[in-house]
């Protein structure tokens, strides 16, 4: 009797004595991660406005308008993530004495499908489909009677697969993709015939008389680099870095298209803020107009660096 007492009471003790390091075992079991959508929304408008009154150093009355929308949604599960976004703004400036004159405009759909074949690796598989055009025309101000770009003139597509490395991917991504698909849309028949934006130019006899029309669409296969990187600077002030390189296998080879984005957030509160932003653009295929010294008329300068540059003070609200 005396021995099964003992046995019993060594089992208890070691039964006790496991129940810290099970307890651990368990806590150390990560929970499974559940399939999920998020969604977010964002409506800005960011005005400027310059009045005078007998102001004895001069100046034109004017004001700004820029109205913005951005549409979010996300899936993410243990293996897969897929990435969707929309963003539309369109602006505009009213100058005295002048017509109204567009500032900005962009419509742009991406989505972004990735797979990584275990829970560990921080390296994807992915599919990348990106597309960009604008609503209205524009124009080489004052100039107003010839558009030089057009709603899907230019239009671009971009698709391509390849590896993309991110830890936090929605904060931080390299993307490297040995082939993908541009397309570049010049639906419009003047600037089409004309050749803008790298199609292929009509074709006329001696006389002027059309005999081929320009092309309407322009395609290219190349190689794809991206990085984004977003980051809280300070409390209220958030960064957002993105730049693509592209460059076509068979057109030029190693001659880079460039499209750079640096913009700072600043955060004054739940509704008010502030931007500031930088846009930089090179695409061998955009050839820069320079007016001549008879005025309406511009000649071709070639492809060269186009920079935008943004900041405003507006409203926001996240929904």
């Amino acid at each position: 009797m005396k021995n099964v007492l003992l046995i019993i009471v060594c089992l208890m003790l070691q039964f006790l004595s496991a129940q810290p390091d099970s307890l651990y075992i368990k806590a150390m079991i990560p929970k499974k991660e559940r399939p999920e959508w998020t969604n977010k929304n964002k409506f800005s408008i960011d005005l400027s406005e310059v009045a005078f009154v007998n102001w004895n150093s001069g100046g034109s009355n004017s004001i700004s308008a820029l109205v913005g929308f951005y549409k979010e949604a996300n899936y993410r599960d243990k293996y897969y993530f897929w990435n969707n976004n929309i963003t539309t703004r369109y602006g505009v400036n009213s100058q005295q004495g002048e017509t109204i004159r567009k500032t900005d405009d962009l419509f742009e759909l991406n989505s972004n499908l990735g797979y990584k074949p275990d829970i560990i690796s921080n390296w994807f598989y992915s599919l990348r489909l990106g597309f960009r055009t604008q609503f209205a025309n524009g124009y080489q101000y004052p100039n107003t009677d010839a558009p030089i770009s057009r709603f899907m003139a230019p239009g671009y597509m971009f698709f391509g697969g390849g590896m993309e490395y991110g830890k936090h991917i929605d904060e931080l991504s390299f993307y490297f993709s040995p082939l993908t698909l541009k397309a570049t849309f010049v639906l419009d028949d003047d600037l089409a015939n004309a050749g803008a934006f790298g199609v292929t130019p009509a074709v006329y006899d001696e006389f002027g008389t059309l005999l081929r029309k320009g092309q309407r669409v322009r395609r290219e296969a190349g190689i794809l680099i991206t990085n984004s990187y977003e980051m809280q600077v300070v409390e209220n002030i958030g960064l957002k870095h993105q730049v693509n390189l592209y460059t076509d296998y068979v057109n030029n080879f190693g001659n880079v298209d460039l499209d750079w984005r640096l913009d700072f957030d600043f955060k004054v509160n739940s509704f008010v803020r502030a931007t500031l932003g930088s846009h930089i653009r090179y695409d061998d295929d955009v050839k820069i107009q320079e007016p001549t010294e008879v005025e309406g008329e511009y000649d071709e300068a070639g492809a060269k660096v186009q920079w935008k540059q943004f900041l405003g003070v507006g409203f926001a609200v996240d929904f």
